[in-house]
């Protein structure tokens, strides 16, 4: 049986995922922030999986709100600790009381937004936030999708899970069927299939998006900022 999105994942995926250097990726997001003179206050985590980026942010001082639409993740996220609320929420029909201070969408959170939602997501993103409130988020870039990621296979065997990801590319969205076998303690594996699907989004249109929903668009760049990296577009944007 095929489970939706990030359920047989959820509590390997920091493991499948740790040569991504989360704690650069941290440090990043981390001086974007500063930069912008969010320095303390509310935060919100949308797309926070299990939960990693929202942990680091609560030690860093901020009051943070974990949000994700898999149960499953947020399972995870709550069986980590930390100190953090979570919420299950759609980032399309998200609400929260009151007005955050930032927000931050890290690792392909709005790859997983079909392009006709785009518009009512940043929208909710902008009632969340108050004005002058940070947005951080970035997706897997045109490039990445059509060209590397797309109709490719990829495979990796760990100690305690591996993997195989099966991908389709057509106009606007790459289709990927991941299979894992995951170490269930006695020295047999379990096997979960699940379907994910990726859009793939211009950056000029999401800049024109973020415009549209209140927001002005101060940078975009690629993966840690770095000028040559063409697989990753981050947007850093604030709330008018």
């Amino acid at each position: 049986m095929t489970l939706p999105a990030y359920s047989g994942l959820a509590d390997w995926f920091e493991y499948l995922n740790e040569d991504c250097d989360y704690e650069k990726w941290s440090q990043y997001l981390h001086e974007r922030l500063k930069e912008a003179g969010i320095l303390r206050g509310r935060g919100l985590d949308i797309g926070c999986g299990s939960g990693y980026f929202t942990r680091f942010f609560r030690k860093q001082g901020y009051e943070m709100t974990g949000i994700d639409v898999s149960a499953e993740m947020l399972s995870k996220a709550q069986s980590l600790g930390g100190g953090v609320q979570y919420v299950q929420e759609d980032v399309r029909r998200l609400k929260i009381a009151g007005k955050a201070d930032f927000a931050v969408a890290v690792n392909d959170c709005f790859n997983y937004v079909p392009p006709q939602d785009i518009s009512a997501a940043f929208c909710r993103v902008a009632a969340a936030l108050r004005k002058g409130g940070v947005f951080l988020f970035d997706v897997s870039s045109e490039y990445k999708l059509r060209e590397i990621v797309g109709n490719n296979v990829f495979c990796e065997d760990r100690d305690k899970a591996a993997f195989m990801w099966f991908n389709r590319l057509s106009e606007d969205r790459v289709e990927m069927d991941v299979t894992i076998f995951a170490d269930r303690g006695d020295g047999l594996f379990v096997r979960s299939d699940e379907r994910h699907v990726q859009y793939i989004h211009a950056a000029e249109t999401l800049v024109s998006e973020l415009k549209k929903a209140g927001f002005e668009c101060l940078k975009t760049e690629g993966a840690f900022g770095e000028p040559g990296d063409r697989t990753r577009v981050n947007f850093i944007a604030k709330r008018l």
